[in-house]
């Protein structure tokens, strides 16, 4: 296992995180235990280095311009468990232990709000399924 990262080790992992030209990076948050998906926030260098050397999840807030931790106001906080850059580089996936809601509504999850009905298909070949112009499958 590796040490754990500090101000002074963080700045090769800053280095290699690809953020957009607004210079911010989409940050997963996922429940540690479950891998229930909590909600997704955006961090640039600054809020990203004190997320993996402090151990409580900061973001940059785009409509106050300002940085903000969960649970700062609310009480629902979440404490890093874990942390990973994608394949590419330009997201990040945190596992938190979150006490309380993760969504500002109240919800467990930010992804409980409103959830979809999208279309399904079967992965499997004989099942029927019909082709995306909506025509029987070949």
């Amino acid at each position: 296992m590796t040490d754990q990262l500090t101000r002074e080790t963080v700045e090769p992992v800053v280095a290699r995180a690809r953020f957009d030209a607004s210079g911010l990076l989409p940050a997963i948050i996922q429940q540690e235990g479950t891998k229930d998906v909590l909600m997704m926030g955006w961090m640039d260098a600054e809020a990203l280095r004190r997320t993996l050397t402090e151990g409580r999840v900061t973001f940059w807030s785009r409509s106050r311009q300002e940085y903000w931790r969960k649970g700062d106001t609310s009480g629902h906080a979440q404490f890093v468990r874990a942390a990973a850059l994608d394949c590419d580089d330009d997201v990040l996936l945190v596992t938190v232990e979150q006490l309380g809601a993760a969504c500002h509504t109240g919800a467990h999850s930010c992804f409980e709000v409103d959830p979809l009905e999208p279309a399904t298909a079967s992965s499997s070949p004989s099942s029927g399924t019909t082709d995306p112009t909506g025509g029987p499958r070949a």
